[in-house]
C-alpha cells in the first residue's frame, strides 16, 4: 500500500508564533498563507502543516499521488483502493470516500492511541 507524501498537520493556537518557531528550525513556507489560516512548511523532505482554527487535534496526513514536493506521481494507490484494502482487513474508518467517484477524495481513521490519520488525495 502506497500512502504518498507524509506530513504532520498541527492545530496551532498562534499561526505567526508557530511560523517563527519552525522557521528557527530551518523550515520555510511551501504553501498556504496567513490569510488562509494555514501554512505548509518544508525542511528538505520534512513537511509540517500549521492550521489555525481548522481542527482541534493534530493529524497524521498522507497524500496519495503526491511526492514530498506536491508533484503528481505517475503511479500511486488511489485512496478508494486503500480504503477497500483497509476495510477488507477489518479496520474501522471514521470517514469513507465515495467509491463511485474518481479523483480527489479522502478517508479518516483513528489509531489505537486516538491519533487521527487523514489519507487525503488531491489528484
Amino acid at each position: 500500500m502506497k500512502l504518498g507524501a507524509f506530513s504532520v498537520s498541527l492545530a496551532v493556537k498562534d499561526l505567526k508564533a508557530s511560523q517563527n518557531f519552525y522557521e528557527n528550525l530551518g523550515f520555510t513556507i511551501f504553501a498556504g498563507s496567513m490569510e488562509q489560516n494555514y501554512l505548509i512548511m518544508k525542511n528538505e523532505d520534512s513537511l509540517i502543516g500549521l492550521f489555525h482554527g481548522m481542527f482541534e487535534h493534530d493529524i497524521l496526513t498522507f497524500n496519495p499521488g503526491w511526492d514530498a514536493n506536491a508533484n503528481q506521481l505517475d503511479s500511486f494507490d488511489d485512496v478508494r483502493d486503500i480504503q477497500k484494502e483497509l476495510v477488507q482487513k477489518g479496520m474501522k474508518l471514521d470517514r469513507e470516500a465515495d467509491t463511485t467517484s474518481t479523483g480527489p477524495a479522502s478517508i479518516v481513521l483513528t489509531d489505537p492511541d486516538g491519533n487521527t490519520i487523514l489519507i487525503d488525495q488531491h489528484v
